[in-house]
């Protein structure tokens, strides 16, 4: 009796210890997951992973998603902002109509934003905070009535391109089921690999819902293409393994998600050496 009281408090710790990274769920893009409602769920079911990043206006990945146990964790979107076309558009309202209840986010990426002259607000510019504002709010609000969250999608070249403006945008908005994302590879395109990334992943904890990873090389990467910059987890020279035990060291707990965009590998092949990877990052101490 008195070995079995000591050893389970050291079992229990040995346990919590391993499971540092379990909290983690991960799941795979669109752009890898390939194959429609009647391939890649089976495939991610198969090779382990917990879920699927759909996108706008798609509405069959989910129940095929969920058939298989799985979670369908959010769906892409690119928006144009323009003062004659009020958002949300009717196609974004179905869509955010067929999540209703679903735990589902909307993944959104603001690409252009125009003056109402038809000029276009320079990248990152914080000029245009004060429209896109509101029609984020406007956004937000139908997507809460369909129990949605927002999570704004940095992306390279489009006006939203900086985690930093994200999180400038959901600092402003402020309120709780709209987030921000970190992409490792448009961080690495527009801010480059010499750039710490984190004092802004602590910054953006509160707000931070998704991060998505790629292998992904070292060097000048702000003139890499995505050859270098999205590789399966496996490949690149780029500190991947680093990189996922940061996010474990500031706290984050929250869904990583596979980017594949443009892989030429089967996407059966990049999914199962990726998830592979992300075991022996997740195993490592």
């Amino acid at each position: 009796m008195k070995s079995a009281f000591i050893l389970t408090p050291l079992l229990l710790l040995l346990a919590l210890a391993s499971s540092a990274f379990a909290a983690n769920p991960f799941f795979a893009m669109d752009n890898i997951a390939r194959g429609g409602p009647d391939v890649a769920p089976a495939m991610l079911k198969e090779l382990g992973y917990d879920g699927f990043g759909g996108r706008v206006p798609d509405e069959t990945m989910l129940p095929a998603i969920k058939a298989r146990g799985l979670k369908f964790f959010n769906g892409y979107h690119v928006l144009d902002l323009n003062p004659a076309q009020p958002a949300p558009n009717d196609a974004l309202r179905r869509w955010l109509t067929a999540m209703r209840g679903q735990d589902v986010a909307l993944w959104l990426a603001i690409n252009k934003v125009a003056r109402a002259d038809g000029t276009l607000y320079p990248i990152s510019s914080p000029e245009a905070d004060a429209y896109v504002l509101t029609q984020l709010r406007a956004i937000a609000d139908v997507a809460q009535a369909n129990g949605v969250r927002v999570a704004l999608y940095p992306h390279t070249a489009f006006w939203l391109a900086r985690v930093d403006d994200a999180q400038r945008v959901a600092d402003q908005i402020n309120r709780p089921d709209v987030g921000v994302t970190f992409n490792l590879c448009h961080w690495l395109k527009v801010e480059g690999a010499e750039r710490d990334p984190v004092p802004v992943l602590r910054a953006a904890l509160p707000r931070l819902m998704f991060v998505t990873i790629s292998g992904a090389d070292t060097g000048d990467t702000k003139a890499m293409g995505w050859d270098h910059l999205i590789q399966p987890l496996d490949a690149g020279t780029y500190d991947l393994a680093r990189f996922v035990r940061t996010l474990n060291k500031v706290g984050y707990t929250g869904p990583v998600g596979f980017q594949g965009y443009n892989i030429k590998l089967e996407p059966r092949e990049a999914l199962a050496r990726s998830i592979a990877a992300w075991r022996k990052f997740s195993a490592a101490p």
